[in-house]
C-alpha cells in the first residue's frame, strides 16, 4: 500500500495526501452483514449536545465486525478486504468451511485467498486467532480481549500491534502501543499480526471540508470568543488575563483531576503508559 499525493493547482492540494487503497479487493460490502447507522451530532437522549464538535458528514453503513472470533476450529478462507468507514483499519470477508461468513479485522499481510483458523492449538500465523498461552513472547499481536470470551476490545485501530513480554502465573504483561504494560489473563483470546492500514498515520486531511465529511465541526479558540462565552474571551488585542487555562464550563484544563475514585482496572496497570 501507499500513499497518493496530487499536484498543487490548489492550495488545498499542495499537502492533501490520500490512501491509494490498492490492498482493498471490492467497493461493495457483504449486505447481510450490514446495517444503518443514525448519527446522533454528539447529541444524548435529551437532545443536549454532550460531545462538541459533532454534525453532519457523509452516510454510513454500518458494517457488524466479529470481535469474539468464537468460531473456533474451523477453517475460513479471505475472499476481499475491505473499506470500512467507520474505523481506521480495513476488513476482511471470512467465508468459513460450513458456509457461514463474517467479517474480521484485515491484519497486515493478510491476502484474498488465505486461510485463517481460531481456537486453542492453531499454528502461530497472520490473521489466527488463540488464547494468550499458545502465543509467544514479542510476537505481534492486535485485537486483545480484556475479558475472556467478551470479544476484542483493545489494540484495533490501524497499524497498531501489541506483543506478550512476561508470562507468568495466570496473568500475562502484554506491552501495548502506548507503551503502557498490561496484565491480561492468558485465557484472552488475541488475533496474530499487526492491524492493516499501517500508512494511515502518514495522511494529511489536507482542508476543512474533508473533516466536514467525517462528521468533524469546527474547533474555535476560546481566547478569540467573547467573556460571555468563554473563561478566555474578552480583553483588548490578544490577551491572556486568565490565570489557568479552563474549559469553557471553567474546570481547570492542565494537571487538574477529574477521577473521583481509584478505577478497578489500576490494579492490572505494571506501568503507565508513555507521556
Amino acid at each position: 500500500m501507499g500513499v497518493k499525493t496530487f499536484k498543487p493547482v490548489t492550495q488545498t492540494l499542495r499537502y492533501k495526501t490520500v490512501n491509494d487503497f490498492k490492498e482493498l479487493t471490492t467497493d461493495e460490502p457483504y449486505k447481510a452483514l450490514t446495517t444503518g447507522k443514525r448519527k446522533q451530532g454528539g447529541r444524548n437522549s435529551e437532545g443536549r449536545i454532550t460531545c462538541r464538535h459533532k454534525g453532519g458528514g457523509h452516510r454510513k453503513l454500518f458494517r457488524i465486525i466479529d470481535f469474539r472470533r468464537d468460531k473456533k476450529n474451523v477453517e475460513g478462507r479471505v475472499l476481499t478486504i475491505e473499506y470500512d468507514p467507520n474505523r481506521t483499519s480495513y476488513i476482511s470477508l471470512i467465508l468459513y468451511k460450513d458456509g457461514e461468513r463474517r467479517y474480521i479485522l484485515a491484519p497486515h499481510d493478510l491476502k484474498k485467498g488465505d486461510m485463517i483458523v481460531s481456537g486453542e492449538n492453531v499454528p502461530i500465523k497472520v490473521g489466527n486467532c488463540l488464547p494468550l498461552k499458545g502465543i509467544p513472547l514479542q510476537v505481534d499481536i492486535h485485537n486483545i480481549e480484556l475479558k475472556a470470551s467478551k470479544g476484542g476490545q483493545i489494540v484495533r485501530s490501524a497499524g497498531s500491534s501489541a506483543q506478550i513480554v512476561a508470562k507468568e502465573g495466570d496473568y500475562y504483561q502484554v506491552k501495548l502501543p502506548s507503551g503502557e504494560i498490561r496484565l491480561v489473563n492468558k485465557e484472552c483470546y488475541a488475533t496474530i499480526g499487526r492491524v492493516s492500514n499501517i500508512e494511515n498515520e502518514n495522511i494529511v486531511i489536507g482542508k476543512a471540508g474533508r473533516s466536514r465529511w467525517k462528521g468533524i465541526r469546527p474547533t474555535v479558540r476560546g481566547m478569540t470568543m467573547n467573556p460571555v462565552d468563554h473563561p478566555h474571551g474578552g480583553g483588548e488585542g490578544r490577551s491572556k488575563g486568565y490565570k489557568q487555562p479552563q474549559t469553557p464550563w471553567a474546570m481547570p484544563t492542565k494537571g487538574y483531576k477529574t477521577r473521583h475514585k481509584r478505577n478497578r482496572s489500576d490494579r492490572f496497570i505494571i506501568k503507565r503508559r508513555d507521556k
